[in-house]
């Protein structure tokens, strides 16, 4: 399971407003390597399911990703932090073994 904390939530729904999205776009997440400590974390809108997404609903808000980067966020809250010190979105993840000091990669 993937979850949406509700600081997320309302961001998410912040953002769909500003770009005139439609309900029938999504967030997708996915894991690639790369960034300090081997593995950095992608979000964006989609509204195209491929094959062999995994498809998940928390606080209303559907999130996408593919198999292999569900091995890597299985558990994981999407999150944000918003004002002069805020982090934007970011994932607590309970399967990182360390993460980077910007919050955008990490190893497992």
């Amino acid at each position: 399971m993937l979850y949406v904390a509700e600081s997320a939530k309302e961001k998410i729904a912040e953002l769909k407003g500003q770009e005139a999205l439609t309900k029938d776009y999504f967030v997708r997440i996915s894991v690639t390597s790369g960034g300090c400590s081997g593995l950095t974390y992608n979000m964006d809108f989609d509204n195209v399911s491929k094959e062999g997404d995994q498809v998940f609903e928390d606080n209303g808000v559907k999130v996408v990703t593919d198999l292999r980067s569900f091995l890597y966020l299985c558990n994981t809250t999407l999150e944000f932090s918003g004002g002069l010190n805020g982090k934007g979105f970011y994932f607590n993840n309970p399967n990182a073994a360390r993460t980077c000091g910007c919050g955008e990669s990490f190893a497992v």
